[in-house]
């Protein structure tokens, strides 16, 4: 199918992979741009040089257009912006940060840049700087988040009728139904991180994998708003949190629980107790680990049968 994102990264569906930490190597983002969908490296867990080997591997390893997602708040980021460059990236989503820093110096080198945002008001700030596109994100998403906690389902039809650029929906879609209700709302394609977090080519380790698979509903919350709004599992680094906020603690006192490396901990090292475990509310409907490329398979065989039977109604 054609549409304006299909077109603007020449992909021959409109689903994205999300540039998750810990998630995002080379091997999932390759995965899902062989399978006809847009992949991304998720440099916010990389060394500027461990994202040049990641780039390196993923050219070798597809053909096919693929994207680095660049968090703007983490240290490096002139040196990954860089090595983007210097290895021919065309595709950077940039996120957690002023678009207007280094839209323009991306896009004089050639390279299309979309901005992810979590309110109108941030979309509209993204299209102003001249963005080629945004990924609106509900809170229903796993990881750093809207303070708002504005859901999918409204977010999306708010900016849509806000902004005039290329529109992608995120947070809460991993099947082809919602992937075909964001696009009724008018988005003009989906992000999907949570569903490829449990994938064979996700970098996440087998432990968070089950993790995914086995949560149900309720088993995600969003946190530590004062610091970074981020969802993750329950576990017993999520019970000290709220242990700790029955203290009214200070944000010194929440940084110093959250510590260094709680991410890599839990989602790429699998300590499931200690380790910090970011993913979506969508995760209570993932129950199986499986190919990149199937999943993008059967969305799009889902999304095709509802297309079906919205037809008859």
């Amino acid at each position: 199918m054609q549409n304006r994102i299909t077109s603007l990264f020449n992909i021959k569906y409109p689903i994205i992979q999300a540039g998750m930490i810990w998630n995002s190597g080379w091997r999932l983002a390759s995965a899902v741009s062989n399978a006809g969908g847009l992949g991304l490296l998720g440099a916010g867990s990389m060394y500027p040089e461990v994202l040049r080997e990641h780039i390196l591997k993923c050219k070798k390893a597809t053909d096919k257009p693929f994207g680095v997602n660049v968090p703007m708040l983490y240290p490096n980021i002139e040196d990954i912006m860089d090595i983007i460059v210097e290895e021919g990236v065309k595709i950077v989503f940039t996120s957690a940060g002023n678009p207007k820093t280094w839209t323009k110096w991306l896009q004089e080198k050639g390279i299309t840049v979309v901005h992810v945002v979590s309110s109108v008001k941030f979309a509209l700030k993204a299209q102003d700087v001249g963005v080629d596109a945004v990924v609106a994100e509900g809170f229903e998403a796993g990881g750093h988040n809207g303070r708002d906690e504005t859901t999918t389902l409204t977010l999306i039809p708010m900016v849509k009728d806000q902004i005039d650029i290329p529109l992608i929906a995120a947070g809460g879609i991993a099947t082809g139904k919602a992937m075909l209700a964001c696009m009724i709302l008018g988005a003009d394609a989906v992000q999907v991180g949570s569903r490829f977090v449990a994938s064979e080519e996700s970098s996440a380790h087998d432990a968070f994998k089950n993790v995914v698979v086995d949560a149900k509903e309720g088993d995600t919350q969003l946190t530590l708003k004062e610091l970074a709004p981020v969802r993750l599992i329950k576990n017993k680094f999520y019970n000290d949190i709220q242990e700790l906020y029955k203290t009214s603690p200070t944000i010194d006192e929440l940084k110093d629980l959250l510590g260094r490396a709680r991410a890599k901990r839990g989602m790429f090292e699998g300590d499931l107790e200690d380790g910090e475990l970011e993913i979506g509310q969508i995760s209570g409907l993932i129950d199986d680990i499986k190919p990149a490329a199937q999943i993008v398979a059967d969305m799009m065989v889902e999304f095709e049968e509802a297309k079906r039977k919205i037809a008859e109604l």
